[in-house]
């Protein structure tokens, strides 16, 4: 569930991109660092394949031949369960996202407050 914006990110650190505020791993592991970490796969690994394939369906041909395909609905579902108190440093994922969860106080998991967090900023 998570690919296609790690795939996103990796476009952005690419010569001539611009990752703004977007981390992969960073002060802290990122939800894609973990993606990756339980994947098998390294953040430069995917990057080059990233620059090298033409669209997002040759990167997961790329990663279901590489990776145990049978792990993914495992991933996903741990994913949806991360709470801000999961994060490596839970007072600096909070400070990072400060706007958002002082707008939506009701968002538990990590994966809606930075959903939520993408909404605000780039939402037109």
């Amino acid at each position: 569930m998570l690919l296609p914006r790690t795939i996103d990110k990796l476009r952005a650190m690419l010569p001539g991109g611009n990752p703004g505020l977007y981390f992969i791993n960073a002060e802290i592991m990122g939800l894609s660092g973990y993606l990756l970490g339980r994947l098998g796969v390294t953040e430069d690994e995917l990057r080059d394949v990233v620059r090298d394939c033409a669209a997002e369906e040759d990167v997961a041909r790329w990663l279901r031949g590489r990776t145990d395909v049978t792990a993914y609905s495992a991933i996903n579902q741990t994913l949806r369960r991360i709470r801000p108190k999961h994060a490596q440093d839970e007072e600096y994922f909070r400070r990072q996202y400060s706007e958002t969860l002082a707008q939506h106080p009701e968002l538990e998991f990590i994966v809606d407050i930075v959903e939520a967090d993408d909404r605000r900023l780039f939402s037109p």
